[in-house]
């Protein structure tokens, strides 16, 4: 082999030029040749034996490292490779070697980052993976490297020691500390978060000043992505999750109870005592039957005393019918099946206002999904909207002008007959 290349040199010795150019022409070749070979024999072999493993489907598989590391065979060969091709200038010999020396670092540097992404990905199949997210610090632990590569990059490239570029890193302290301010406090933010465990991915958190109002899909280091009920994404960065105020509706689902909080407005000329009819068509309801027993007892042993006291009649007790619907409204929530009965349940009146009278309904459903939980709030109010007439109550509403209208409408219409039908005079 050697003879063959004296021989080749040897004729070749009156044109120099065509040798070297011959010489990088094969070691260009021997470059894309070891390329080829890794990446269509190597790391064929390789993803198939990955594949066969209990890993997982095959689709789950990524293979980012790997790839990556497979370029770093072409830089090597044309770096040792340099060295052989005759009549080079020492300078270009020495770039081309610099050249190839710092991609393969940027190219460890890349194959590094992509395992970080594989550690995570692999991270997140755990099920408790949405409790504790380590995207933000292995972001953190990318910027290290990649400052620490592109150092190194620079150092090779001018042909200089790193040493010297990392003395200068002190005086450039300050202006690496407002380059990476935002990441300085993001850091802080993520730790602070993930040691008090605030936001988890998963959680329904409200954050009104950012318009976020939704599920949290991503928490990184910078940023934590919100998908909102509108299908939108909201980007908070993650700092704000420190300065700001936001709601965290986490502790709802794991109680597993949502509110209804909502009140009737009643007319308050509608609230009246029951006559005796109708307190005795009142016990046809279930639900009130326990009610109307206990609290005619109750009267009962208030009104006798004050007539064996002589009062006059007007401070006897009566049931009203408010009373008895709000105690029919608390019976029915009590037996409803949607309702939680082991968390808060009230029926009580706020303060008149000029809209009516507020009853308020505070409980939990059993089912904290939303169009579970709309569904049944609604048949709530649905049922008593429509029962309250039998009670003698009325919801207060604003009236508007369309039935003055109509009436005002049909007087006309009469007017305009009685002068058609009257004689003419």
């Amino acid at each position: 082999m050697n003879q063959r290349l004296e021989q080749l040199r040897a004729w070749l010795e009156p044109y120099p030029w065509a040798y070297t150019t011959l010489t990088i022409c094969a070691l260009v070749m021997a470059a894309w040749l070891a390329n080829w070979v890794t990446k269509r024999v190597l790391l064929r072999g390789l993803r198939r034996m990955i594949n066969s493993l209990p890993l997982g489907e095959p689709h789950e598989i990524r293979l980012r490292v790997i790839p990556r590391l497979a370029n770093v065979i072409p830089a090597i060969v044309l770096s040792a490779g340099v060295v052989a091709v005759p009549d080079l200038p020492e300078h270009l010999v020495t770039v081309v070697r610099n050249v190839c020396t710092a991609f393969i670092i940027l190219t460890l540097a890349l194959a590094f980052s992509g395992a970080m992404d594989l550690v995570n990905q692999i991270y997140q199949r755990r099920p408790d993976a949405h409790n504790r997210p380590i995207k933000g610090y292995l972001q953190l632990l990318k910027i290290v490297v990649f400052t620490i590569a592109a150092v190194l990059m620079v150092a090779t490239l001018i042909d200089r020691s790193p040493l010297i570029l990392l003395s200068g890193l002190g005086a450039m302290m300050a202006v690496l500390i407002l380059v990476f301010q935002d990441t300085i406090l993001s850091l802080v933010a993520s730790l602070q978060i993930s040691s008090n465990d605030m936001v988890r991915v998963g959680d329904w958190i409200e954050m009104p000043q950012l318009n976020a109002d939704g599920e949290v899909i991503d928490i990184a280091l910078h940023t934590v992505k919100v998908q909102n009920w509108d299908k939108t994404i909201t980007t908070v960065p993650t700092k704000k999750l420190i300065n700001d105020s936001f709601k965290n509706w986490r502790g709802m689902s794991d109680a597993g109870g949502r509110r209804i909080k909502r009140a009737l407005y009643l007319d308050q000329h509608s609230v009246r005592f029951l006559t005796d009819e109708e307190l005795r068509r009142m016990h046809g309801f279930t639900v009130l039957d326990r009610y109307l027993n206990d609290k005619g007892r109750e009267i009962s042993a208030w009104n006798s005393d004050l007539e064996q006291r002589g009062i006059h009649p007007v401070n006897a007790r009566r049931v009203t019918n408010l009373g008895t619907f709000r105690a029919y409204v608390e019976n029915y929530l009590r037996q409803h099946p949607g309702i939680h009965q082991d968390m808060t349940l009230l029926v009580r009146q706020q303060q008149p206002e000029s809209t009516g009278l507020p009853l308020e309904i505070y409980c939990f459903t059993r089912d904290i999904r939303w169009g579970v939980y709309e569904n049944i709030q609604s048949d709530i109010f649905d049922h008593l909207l429509a029962i309250l007439p039998e009670f003698g109550l009325r919801v207060f509403q604003e009236s508007s002008d369309a039935g003055v209208t109509a009436a005002l409408m049909a007087t006309a219409a009469l007017k305009q007959a009685d002068q058609r039908t009257s004689p003419s005079t």
